[in-house]
Order: C-alpha cells, then sequence, then structure tokens
C-alpha cells in the first residue's frame, strides 16, 4: 500500500509510516520510515538527509509526542543520514549495530584491504552510532519494546528490530527482507552467507508481520523467508552451470546468467554475481584466478 512521500500512514497501532522523496530502482518508492510509540517515540531509518524529509517527520507527530531515539537498521546512504540532523533536532541518541566497517567476516575484510569497495546503494561513510546495539539489545520506551537482531547480509552492520505487540511480533527488516524485491548484495559489504544465516535466524521467530526499508508490508513472513532462500539456492545453482561451460569474470558470468535484467541494475547484478562466486569459494566449490577478486576469473573447483 503505497502512500504519497511525506504522508503519515498508520499501519497499526503505534506505528506510523513515512516516506522518505528518494525513489529510484533501488529504493522502489523511496524509503520507508517508522515512528513507533505512542507518546516518546522510536525513528526508525530516519533515511536519506532530506530536509522536506526531517520536516515531514517532526509534522508526523502528534500534540504532545516527540521522538525519544532514533534507530537505524545499516548505514546506507538512503537510510542513515538523516539521523545526525534529526538528532540535532530532537536531542536523541542515535542506535545502530556500529559503521560499516563493523560485523563483517574476516574474507570480506580481506577483500577490503585488497581494495574492493562497496557498490550499489551507497555507504554513509560518516555514520557512528552514539549507542552500538549487539544482537538481542532492547531498546524500550513508553509503550513499546524493540529487540535489536543482528542480521548482515545486505551489509554487515545490518540489524532487524522486532517489536513486541499484543497480537504478536513485527519486525522492522530494513533491506534484508523486502515484499517487491530481493535484497542487493555488493562484497565486501555485503554477504551471501551472512545473509543466509540471517534469514535462518529470522525463521526461527514466530513474526506476524515484517515493515521492510523500501515497499508494503510483508504479511505472510515465513513464506517471503522461503522464497528469498530458495532464490538464492536458484542463483547459486545458475552460476554453477555457467561455471560448468566455462571460466568467467564476474561480468562476463552475469552476462550469462542475468540475462532477463534491465541494462541500468547490471553493475547490481555484478555485484550480487561477485557475491556469490566469493561463497562458492568459501565452499570450495569454485576457484579464483590469480586471487579473490571482482575482476578475477573464476572456475568449477
Amino acid at each position: 500500500m503505497q502512500s504519497a512521500a511525506g504522508e503519515p500512514v498508520e499501519l497499526e497501532p503505534g506505528v506510523v509510516r513515512v516516506i522518505a522523496p528518494n525513489p529510484s530502482p533501488m529504493t522502489l518508492w523511496g524509503t520507508n520510515s517508522y515512528l513507533v510509540g505512542e507518546s516518546d517515540l522510536a525513528l526508525i531509518d530516519p533515511g536519506p538527509d532530506d530536509f522536506a524529509h526531517a520536516e515531514a517527520l517532526l509534522a508526523a507527530l502528534k500534540p504532545g509526542q516527540r521522538i525519544s531515539h532514533i534507530l537505524c537498521t545499516h548505514s546506507h546512504l538512503d537510510h542513515s543520514p538523516l539521523a545526525a540532523r534529526l538528532s540535532a533536532r530532537t536531542g536523541a541518541k542515535v542506535h545502530a549495530f556500529g559503521t560499516h566497517l563493523d560485523g563483517r567476516r574476516p574474507v570480506m575484510e580481506a577483500l577490503a584491504r585488497s581494495g574492493l569497495a562497496g557498490g550499489g546503494e551507497g555507504i554513509d561513510a560518516g555514520f557512528a552510532p552514539d549507542i552500538r546495539l549487539a544482537h538481542g539489545t532492547v531498546v524500550s520506551g513508553p509503550g513499546w519494546r524493540l529487540t535489536a537482531l543482528h542480521t548482515p547480509g545486505h551489509i554487515a552492520n545490518h540489524l532487524s528490530f522486532a517489536l513486541d505487540g499484543p497480537e504478536g511480533e513485527a519486525v522492522f527488516t530494513g533491506d534484508h527482507v523486502m515484499g517487491w524485491s530481493s535484497s542487493l548484495i555488493s562484497p565486501p559489504d555485503g554477504d551471501v552467507t551472512a545473509f543466509m544465516a540471517s534469514l535462518a535466524l529470522l525463521g526461527t521467530r514466530d513474526s506476524r508481520v515484517y515493515y521492510p526499508g523500501h515497499g508494503g508490508p510483508v504479511e505472510a513472513p515465513a513464506d517471503r523467508l522461503a522464497w528469498l532462500a530458495a532464490h538464492r539456492r536458484q542463483r547459486e545453482s545458475q552460476v554453477l552451470k555457467a561455471l560448468a561451460a566455462g571460466p568467467g569474470t564476474p561480468a562476463e558470468l552475469t552476462a550469462r546468467v542475468y540475462t532477463d535484467v534491465a541494462p541500468a541494475l547490471i553493475p547490481a547484478a555484478t555485484r550480487n554475481m561477485l557475491a556469490q562466486l566469493v561463497a562458492l569459494v568459501e565452499t570450495a566449490q569454485a576457484t579464483a584466478t590469480p586471487t579473490l577478486s571482482a575482476t578475477a576469473t573464476y572456475a568449477l573447483a
């Protein structure tokens, strides 16, 4: 259910969505910012550093309400930059897992040291939270309680936030689970192995709805998790089939596998391909020559 940018929409009691004015092929209608609570509110994903969006979020507050906590699912340019401006305006502390350098597995650290930089949505390199949240940390206010869930994969510092409710748990899933698209996974920040583990983690919870960073609510969480896992496994099979036809670079293999993707999305598809190849090298199903990189030649092991 799309609404106009800047228009507050109550999705359920105590959960209001305001969409940022940044639509694109990567963000659908724009970034979803959420106001949670009845008096002292948690703002989840303030969005891009856009003055109009900041004003729309403040205008969405009802008499007696204030933003007391700012929570960021992750530090991409469409999710976290407005946190600093709104923190200065409201006095609310910024809560997140850490900077974009935090949470990486060693293989991704090695790729970063080799000079590989993230692609796609853009890193908010200056982002640093006031308060760091570990997996399982609870943040609460009057009438609301959010549990931080570390869900790396789209980016290493990605958190989801589970909201306790009388009718069951709702989870703000950021860019990890969305209903309209699968997530971009762009090494060294994105990590297929971590992404699959995070899907499994969410699958252990009995959640009634997901509120994603882009697009509408996901009303059947278990079904969506199953689809996303199957989608990644299907991509792995396609990549292995492409490798069976002969070695190739990530760009060459992308052209073989992503035959139905619009030209504007080929760079993102190439980053997803690299992420899949890294996972295959880790599990000894593929090799990289001369070494693991975005320009290496990959072959079946």
